[in-house]
């Protein structure tokens, strides 16, 4: 067994120097003469007059001209009222490059961005051209220089009142990029068959870190040639309580588009997005600029007028279209008809077009393997400055071998020991159903076993039959269900109607349970159909949602379902590629309609032979996983026991937080925030059993798991005059017919006043949650990357420990019943890649286990910790040695060229647990029960709350924020139904909202202000 991970991580050494470098940087274009400001606020009334210049698309631009640039963004203006970070420099680049824009292009950059600075009717106006003029004369005059900036510190930091490392904004760059610099170097990275030669790529102020990127590699797989690329990225980040900030090495793959499709023989491009496309040019694109050896970054897209794809000029007033720039790139249609004669070794311009999913399947694997990660660290790990260490190695923290809960059922080795198993479980549900069942009735007595009601709404008859033999099989249930094949026919399930359904029923010691058939008929599994009426295909689409809505309650009503007694349906459907356009899936509005009716749903999707599809053979499993998909929601769970005896409080509950984030990309076209907490809390007659319920808000109360979920959907909807002032779509938009509007601009101003009034109404949720829970021993879960932007308190940054803050209000301590932790997941690169340190001469692997900081001689009076670590077992669907190579090549005893490229790598998350606040410093008081907190022992618990008993395999989060966060699901924002027109809103393409991960969903903490206070895209 592995008894310690090790982290690629690094920080400043005790006691050791700063690390610093010296750079040159450019300030601000407002400061170089008034006489910007005045041209750009040519026109302007006097109360929209700006004090800065807009630089987004200059940014863009310099990606692809100038990539050895570091280009800043502009300081954020708080969303609270606060002091303003000071602001920085513009452009560095370090001081031993030579100029990146010397002279002559310098000039010609400018000059093209001079002219998107007027409005643009402007354009015509002889005042505005004579001022663009003016300027341009005066610049060339006197062309911005670059100033020396020496002895700029990279990682040395201040602290916060928490005692968190706060580096200054640009370091999070400045130093990314200084060690990618470093790294730059090295010899190429030897492996069997070849060797990696690094690039660097341009960096954008929003990007993250910065990014090293290999030639492209060429494997053959499945007999057809798949080219990919090795990237690195690094990153700076922050840990709670820790004073020093880490930089951190992560590596990946980037898989390369060279199979054109279809009648075009072309590569299949989105047409909604723009396609990123990574160039090397031999010679700089600006005349007079130095050679580079970083990448450029350019982008493809759709031109609706010319029914083609061509270069983005990166904005409407085209600076590089200004450039005359136009013949140095590749010709758009040679690239995507033939991208192998581009990429690789080559004459002039190399480019590679970036694989997206949407492109189709890729034969490339993605990820690495713990050993060959290892191996490729080491490597960078040459560059470290010697002011830079590896952070302490991991060591298991308390608890036994991997930390399993102490209902975890051991592992069956016979026939006779994986029978019994399957006993185990089944009846474990079926006494978790009906337990829940008496939850869900108000706890009435009932002498006699609860009768529990499902629907399976069916479109083929494969399904049906396999739908009846998986229910039976989830709950371990004997016989057909009191009607056998000779008593009903395949007409007679054909003919059921809602209110005459085929019912069967089955009679055990806990519970009886009745499934009614019924065929999902009256085109309600249709695709919707838009009114062509209804004028904006946003108030096309809601009205479509509506009609199906409404329909389909209307059938269910007929059958008796009744909204108040919360119920599950399984429903068939196709394949979501069946329904073109996108907007026209009508999953949504099945989900809307039966929970009105009060019904749950889980879908299945129908069995098609489709190339694309080609689900037949899975029909059985994916049955089987939707039946106990959809009796969790019913509340059918196992909780994990904990084994800490009296170290934790008695009866112990669990609470979690989750921010489900509705914006402009769900799929029903409105923009949406919505607060959600579950609460788990243990039986005590039975073997995990628990009661899992929900925080009703409207009715300030916690109600059962079903009626929590059904809820959600009417607090969702929103009144569509919120939407009145959208702003219209841009005509340079690509799409097609299908297409969906742009997305609508949003200024910096409008989203901190919208960020504003969410952190209020989350902050009376929060307090109105945590009210709810006093006098119950009650370990509050939260989860970094979603909830910090609406509850700032959980940023590194603000939090301190064993204090909370829930608005405006100074922090206080936490009630005596209360802890509160927080997890943080993958999201953002912000928890480390990590290995298992194996055996000298052995791979390193992927240990599961809860983790630790060791103890150092020197933190005798230091506080003790509060940040631990976990990691799970491998599922065992992914059987992959940790050994995989997928760089080496190696002839084989055929004599034939092999890899193991195409095999895709698993590589569990890093899960940090940091116990925020406890009660076990005698200074802050005991929690009820009179003795101290083990903050040790509430993360193993964490640990422990991740290895659910009745899922396959382990959870990436707690199983309480894990249902919170996959409450989701029924938020699916929609219209109010009014008496007045609704309002067009911009959307993208629908997505599927069954997130079965929800440490891998969009993550609201994530995302950046739009930059200052020019229009930028919602993000």
């Amino acid at each position: 067994m592995y008894k310690n991970i090790r982290r690629s991580a690094y920080h400043l050494a005790e006691s050791g120097a700063p690390w610093t470098e010296d750079f040159r940087a450019l300030p601000f274009p407002e400061h170089w003469h008034a006489g910007l400001l005045e041209l750009h606020n040519h026109g302007r009334d006097e109360d929209k007059r700006q004090l800065t210049l807009p630089t987004r698309r200059l940014d863009g631009v310099l990606q692809t001209l100038a990539p050895d640039v570091i280009v800043r963004p502009r300081p954020r203006i708080p969303v609270e009222s606060g002091p303003q970070s000071d602001e920085d420099f513009w452009m560095y680049v370090p001081a031993s490059s030579p100029d990146p824009l010397p002279g002559r292009a310098m000039e010609q950059l400018l000059d093209a961005w001079l002219r998107t600075l007027g409005p643009k009717e402007a354009s015509q106006d002889p005042r505005f051209h004579s001022l663009l003029l003016a300027n341009s004369a005066e610049l060339k005059r006197n062309l911005p220089g670059w100033q020396s900036v020496t002895n700029v510190e990279l990682l040395t930091a201040e602290t916060t009142p928490g005692g968190t490392a706060a580096p200054e904004s640009q370091q999070f760059q400045l130093a990314t990029d200084a060690m990618a610099r470093r790294i730059l170097t090295l010899d190429p990275y030897p492996f069997e068959g070849g060797e990696l030669r690094f690039r660097a790529l341009p960096r954008g102020p929003r990007d993250q870190g910065a990014e090293l990127m290999s030639q492209p590699l060429c494997r053959t797989v499945k007999r057809k040639e798949w080219w990919f690329s090795v990237v690195l990225n690094i990153s700076l980040h922050t840990t709670p309580f820790t004073p020093k900030p880490h930089l951190h090495l992560h590596w990946g793959v980037r898989r390369w588009a060279t199979h054109p499709q279809g009648a075009a023989k072309q590569l299949k491009l989105p047409y909604r997005e723009a396609t990123t496309v990574y160039l090397r040019p031999t010679i700089p694109w600006l005349p007079g600029a130095p050679a580079t050896e970083r990448y450029a970054l350019a982008r493809l897209r759709r031109d609706r007028q010319a029914d083609t794809f061509v270069w983005s000029e990166n904005d409407s007033a085209g600076i590089l279209r200004g450039l005359s720039l136009a013949g140095n790139f590749p010709d758009p249609e040679q690239l995507l008809t033939e991208p192998v004669s581009w990429i690789g070794e080559g004459p002039g311009v190399r480019a590679a077009v970036v694989h997206s999913t949407r492109m189709g399947k890729h034969e490339i694997g993605t990820g690495f393997m713990p050993n060959q990660r290892a191996r490729l660290t080491e490597w960078a790990e040459q560059a470290l400055p010697e002011a830079l260490v590896r952070v302490p190695d991991l060591s298991r923290g308390r608890g036994k071998g991997i930390g399993a809960p102490e209902n975890r059922p051991p592992k069956p080795r016979t026939d006779e020991a994986k029978k019994n198993k399957l006993l185990r479980e089944t009846r474990a549900r079926r006494v978790a159903l009906a337990t829940q069942y008496r939850i869900a009735s108000s706890g009435s007595e009932q002498d006699d076993p609860p009768v529990v009601e499902v629907r399976l709404l069916w479109q083929s008859p494969e399904v049906r039959k396999e739908a009846v033999s998986q229910f039976a099989k989830a709950l371990g249930l004997d016989g057909d269900g009191g009607i056998t094949a000779d008593q009903v026919t395949d007409r007679e399930c054909d003919e059921a109607v809602p209110g005459a359904p085929v019912v069967l029923e089955w009679r055990t010691a806990e519970l009886t349970l009745r499934l009614r058939c019924l065929p999902l008929g009256e085109g309600l599994g249709d695709r919707l159909a838009p009114d062509p009426a209804v004028k904006g295909k946003g108030a096309a689409i809601a009205s479509a949602v509506t009609a199906r809505r409404r329909a389909l309650r209307a059938w269910l009503s007929v059958d008796g379902a009744d909204p108040s007694s919360p119920a599950l349906a399984l429903v068939e459907i196709a394949h979501v590629s069946t329904f073109r356009p996108a907007a026209t899936d009508p999953k949504f509005a099945i989900r809307l309609g039966c929970a009105d009716a009060g019904l749950l749903t889980q879908f299945v999707v129908a069995p098609s032979a489709d190339r694309q599809i080609d689900n037949v053979d899975s029909l059985d499993h994916r049955t089987h996983s939707s039946w106990l998909d959809g009796l969790r929601q019913l509340g059918v769970r196992v909780l994990p026991q904990h084994t800490l005896g009296d170290d934790l409080p008695e009866n112990l509950s669990y609470a979690a937080v989750w921010m489900v984030k509705r914006r402009k990309d769900g799929p029903t076209r409105l923009p949406k925030h919505l607060p959600v907490a579950v609460r788990v809390t243990p039986l005590p007659d039975g073997d995990g059993l628990a009661a899992v319920q929900g925080w009703d808000d409207a009715a300030g109360e916690w109600v059962c798991y079903p009626r929590f979920l059904l809820g959600l959907v009417k607090q969702a909807e929103i009144d569509p005059q919120a939407f009145a002032d959208s702003v219209p779509s841009s005509a340079n938009d690509g799409g097609t017919e299908d297409s969906l509007p742009k997305t609508p601009y949003v200024t910096g101003k409008q989203w901190r006043s919208n960020l504003a009034q969410q952190r209020k109404e989350t902050a009376r949720f929060l307090q109105r949650v945590l009210h709810s829970l006093r006098g119950q021993p009650t370990v509050l879960i939260t989860h970094a990357q979603n909830s910090r932007l609406h509850w700032p308190w959980l940023q590194d940054g603000q939090t301190e420990r064993d204090l909370i803050k829930t608005g405006h209000a100074p922090a206080g301590r936490l009630d005596d019943e209360l802890r509160l932790v927080r997890v943080r997941g993958c999201g953002g690169r912000e928890t480390a890649q990590w290995w298992g340190l194996a055996e000298p001469g052995k791979p390193h692997g992927q240990p599961a286990g809860f983790w630790a900081l060791p103890a150092s001689p020197s933190s005798r009076t230091a506080p003790r910790g509060r940040v631990f670590y976990s990691t799970t077992e491998r599922p065992g669907t992914h059987a992959i040695s940790p050994s995989l190579d997928r760089l080496a090549t190696r002839v084989n005893a055929a004599g034939n060229l092999t890899s193991q490229a195409g095999t895709s790598a698993w590589n569990p998350t890093l899960m940090e647990i940091t116990v925020l606040g406890c009660h076990e410093d005698d200074d802050h008081g005991l929690g009820a029960s009179g003795k101290p907190d083990d903050a040790e022992a509430l993360a193993l618990a964490m640990h422990q709350l991740r290895q659910a008993p009745d899922y396959a395999a382990a959870l990436s989060l707690p199983l309480p924020l894990h249902l919170a966060g996959l409450a989701q699901a029924y938020v699916l924002p929609t219209l109010v139904e009014s008496d007045g027109t609704a309002v067009e809103e911009a959307a993208v393409p629908a997505s599927d909202l069954g997130v079965d991960d929800p440490d891998l969903a969009d993550a609201p903490g994530l995302a950046i202000q739009p930059d200052g206070e020019e229009g930028a895209e919602w993000h």
